[in-house]
């Protein structure tokens, strides 16, 4: 019980830390996501199966989120990198999906399933959201995503209607967005190097060793 009482007191400061959205806020908050939704849709071309759509726009549950969430690099590593050689950054494992923001029921029991997520996303530089509706914020979550129930949901980065309008909320609120983006981590890459050669041979299935000669 200790444990618990514990670890909810540290949920509350971590929510205090990031955004928490209830009442009319909230309300305001997911009417606008759900009419987004339907514009980005249409635009589009409703070609694909709502269900696939979906999928491509949102990472659902805690599993796919936290799975996203550690294949993206840390802001301190890009930041590292970007300052070394181009090349350096170019063969970053780092993931091409990134998520823009992750929406995260309140009402989550039990509570463990959703303790890392707050250090997870704030070391990728993502805005975590909490959702409260008198303990229906699974409900409100899984609304977004045509689902009964939803503990997370990652809104993926694709440059679109709900990206647009997610990103003048996160400013609105004074969220800092300062993570070097794909596309200015794919214009290190473009930068030519002449003085240096990189050497890769392979040493074992899934790896490499870099030999860096200069001229």
């Amino acid at each position: 019980m200790i444990v618990d009482f514990l670890f909810f007191v540290l949920l509350l400061l971590l929510s205090f830390c990031n955004s928490c959205y209830e009442g009319e806020r909230l309300f305001n908050l997911l009417q606008s996501i759900h009419r987004e939704i339907k514009l980005a849709r249409t635009i589009d071309g409703n070609s694909l199966p709502e269900k696939i759509w979906l999928k491509q726009q949102f990472s659902v549950g805690v599993n796919d989120v936290t799975r996203i969430l550690e294949r993206m690099a840390p802001c301190s590593e890009l930041r590292s990198s970007s300052q070394l050689s181009p090349f350096i950054s170019c063969n970053s494992r780092a993931s091409s999906v990134k998520l823009q923001v992750v929406l995260v029921a309140g009402d989550c029991t039990p509570r463990w399933l959703i303790k890392h997520l707050p250090s997870l996303a704030s070391s990728r530089k993502v805005p975590l959201i909490f959702v409260r509706d008198k303990k229906k914020g699974s409900l409100r979550l899984g609304e977004l995503v045509n689902l009964k129930t939803a503990i997370a949901v990652g809104v993926k980065a694709r440059k679109n209607t709900i990206n647009k309008l997610l990103e003048k909320i996160l400013r609105q609120d004074g969220v800092e967005l300062d993570c070097p983006s794909p596309a200015e981590t794919s214009d290190l890459c473009n930068i030519q190097e002449p003085d240096v050669k990189v050497d890769m041979s392979l040493t074992r299935p899934n790896s490499c060793s870099l030999e860096i000669k200069f001229y």
